[in-house]
């Protein structure tokens, strides 16, 4: 698991000493260090789900693009998930989700989007939030 998040750091030419100290880093944000030698199969769907996300920020990206993040997780493990985007959004790096789960978008307190055959036709909170 461990090479899996390190790998856009070793091909950006990073020296080791970092990438062992960003690995471990993103692997604490998403609360995984402790299985670091792990292989990702070994790991359920929402760990297996934190390690791409670990991935994807390992590189410090100012944005980050999530596309159904929570599409084959249940209620609790999504909200886990977007709990672990809030937190990336704390620290800098803008967050964009496409979903389909209204439901859990309108919990969060950000604009939302909304596009029906890709047009936009709401701009602003879901309503009932």
């Amino acid at each position: 698991m461990f090479d899996n998040v390190a790998l856009p750091l070793i091909i950006t030419g990073l020296q080791r000493r970092d990438v062992v100290r960003r690995v471990r880093a993103a692997l604490d944000m998403v609360d995984l260090l402790n299985k670091e030698k792990r292989y990702p199969i070994t790991l359920s769907g929402g760990e297996q789900q934190r390690i791409g996300i670990a991935r994807a920020v390992v590189n410090k990206p100012p944005l980050l693009l999530a596309d159904e993040p929570t599409g084959n997780l249940d209620p609790e493990l999504s909200r886990e998930i977007m709990a672990l985007f809030e937190l990336f959004n704390q620290v800098g790096v803008s967050v964009l989700i496409a979903s389909h789960d209204l439901e859990l978008i309108s919990q969060l307190p950000y604009r939302v989007l909304t596009l029906d055959k890709g047009r936009l036709i709401h701009d602003g909170k879901v309503a009932g939030s």
